[in-house]
């Protein structure tokens, strides 16, 4: 078992900057590939980023790609996202996930899920 807490979501405005962290407790954290999703008010959860579990195996959604860099630090049992240029449109509940294979893009593929972090952008 794998459990995961973010933190760090909250209220900016449009063009700011927000961190978002993600702690994993339990089973080896740095055994698994870590993904960032998000679902805003009544749509479905979808994918924004996702790490290997070396770090060396990237994957952004095109909405994010050149705005959001995911990172981990093993040492720490923490992966990252660092959102900047942040759009109304970005406004969601930001939800990390643990898979023990490669990195994903697919909800489905992911084993274990945080409870999730608000983020909310203004215009």
């Amino acid at each position: 078992q794998v459990q995961l807490v973010e933190s760090g979501g909250g209220l900016v405005q449009a063009g700011g900057s927000l961190r978002l962290s993600c702690a994993a407790s339990g089973r080896t954290f740095s055994s698994y590939a870590m993904g960032w999703f998000r679902q805003a008010p009544g749509k479905e959860r979808e994918f924004v980023a996702a790490i290997s579990w070396t770090g060396v195996r990237i994957d952004y959604a095109d909405s994010v790609k050149g705005r959001f860099t995911i990172s981990r630090d093993n040492a720490k049992n923490t992966v990252y996202l660092q959102m900047n240029s942040l759009k109304p449109e970005d406004t969601a509940v930001y939800y990390c996930a643990a898979r023990g294979f490669t990195i994903s893009t697919r909800t489905y593929e992911y084993d274990y899920w945080g409870q999730g972090t608000q983020v909310t952008v203004s215009s």
